[in-house]
């Protein structure tokens, strides 16, 4: 899988540490910094730099790291087409797969060991999307939202939106 990675000088060691880890299993990983440690960087960059590969290339994830991961999972979700979900535990790493087809994940360095960190990004990684027609319509609703401000399909020129059950 191709992994994206971004974070600011508060997961930089984490995020150099985790992309040896992830290429070492198997991932290509592209890092999109920070690439030096500047004290008072800040995040918005790296993550939306990670959230427009993660678009431009489907099928491939992203991993956004911060102190406490939610300014960069704020940061990720204004891509549009990206759904980023701040994971702080096993279940938040899976559901966002399975049930928000997340496409990054946003974790705290201070908030976790790096092992426990590496473990959900694991499960996340690993983590199929379900593919059940309730998840898959929360999504297109989500999706028809982020592209025309409200839940009207006749509102959409986006002609691959959804399944068109959006209701008002």
């Amino acid at each position: 899988m191709h992994v994206h990675i971004g974070t600011d000088h508060a997961g930089f060691e984490l995020k150099n540490r985790l992309v040896d880890s992830l290429t070492a299993k198997g991932h290509e990983v592209t890092d999109h910094g920070a690439h030096t440690f500047e004290k008072l960087d800040d995040y918005p960059p790296f993550c939306t730099a990670v959230g427009e590969a993660v678009v431009a290339e489907p099928g491939s994830l992203g991993v956004v790291i911060g102190g406490s991961g939610n300014g960069e999972q704020i940061a990720a979700n204004k891509v549009r087409g990206v759904r980023a979900a701040l994971v702080w535990n096993e279940d938040t790493a899976k559901l966002a797969r399975e049930h928000n087809d997340a496409n990054v994940i946003s974790v705290g360095a201070r908030q976790h060991t790096e092992e426990e960190l590496e473990h959900l990004i694991d499960l996340f990684l690993a983590e199929p999307f379900s593919g059940d027609e309730r998840h898959q319509r929360r999504i297109d609703l989500v999706g028809l939202y982020e592209r025309t401000g409200g839940y009207d399909p006749s509102a959409d020129g986006d002609s691959a939106a959804g399944s068109g059950s959006a209701g008002a």
